[in-house]
């Protein structure tokens, strides 16, 4: 079975192609994570932000196109790899995503309402975990639509309630198991590495977290929700 599996995503089906639009999405997408990484980079580690937030910009806008490019070259003897590419770069901006927005949350509810992220609320699950839980859902909207019209192309308009059920469907399993990664890396390893805080525990949880539900995504994606018919 698991040879069947690995075949199934080695085997070209299709003539890959790049276009100006895979360009100028890689370069919006190369900004975006740019742009947000800015704040999450002055939280983790000021001293190195100060070194380089004016490069980091203009190197995911360059890195990204080339990227793309040279997944394309070996997509050619590979298909997979070139989609696997684009789900990647959007893994990468939607992690940003889900982490600006944590960082967030964390920041307002923490200054204007005294909520500390470590408090429990039962057992394992900590305002830390509602509040990555909130940043999750924003992520996943956003992941929906740069998923759907551009890593698996199904941009011709037509939205069935079938596939939102599907994605959704999917998407609420990688939430389940996004959180609960990140509540038990954030539970487990707060106190276990000396030297660190609870927001850098909680960037790294939710970092392993991301991961986690975004391997699962992909697979439930490409296999059911946007599976070539």
């Amino acid at each position: 079975m698991l040879t069947i599996f690995i075949l199934y995503f080695m085997e070209n089906k299709t003539e890959i192609r790049i276009t100006q639009r895979d360009y100028y999405l890689s370069i919006t997408a190369g900004f975006l994570i740019g742009l947000l990484l800015l704040p999450i980079l002055n939280a983790a580690n000021p001293a190195l932000y100060d070194k380089l937030f004016l490069a980091i910009i203009p190197f995911f806008v360059l890195a990204t196109p080339l990227g793309l490019r040279i997944a394309f070259f070996i997509g050619k003897k590979v298909a997979i790899i070139y989609q696997i590419a684009k789900f990647g770069l959007i893994g990468m901006l939607n992690t940003i995503v889900d982490i600006g927005t944590l960082a967030f949350i964390t920041f307002i509810l923490r200054s204007y309402f005294n909520m500390q992220p470590e408090t429990s609320i039962v057992g394992v699950i900590t305002f830390y975990s509602v509040y990555k839980a909130i940043s999750f859902v924003i992520a996943n909207i956003n992941s929906f639509f740069w998923n759907k019209y551009w890593t698996f192309e199904q941009g011709n308009g037509k939205k069935s309630p079938t596939e939102f059920v599907q994605f959704f469907g999917v998407s609420i399993v990688g939430f389940l198991v996004n959180v609960f990664v990140a509540s038990f890396v954030f539970k487990f390893v707060l106190g276990s590495l000396a030297g660190l805080s609870p927001d850098q525990v909680g960037l790294i949880g939710a970092a392993a977290g991301s991961i986690v539900g975004l391997t699962w995504n992909f697979i439930g994606y490409k296999l059911w929700v946007f599976k070539s018919r």
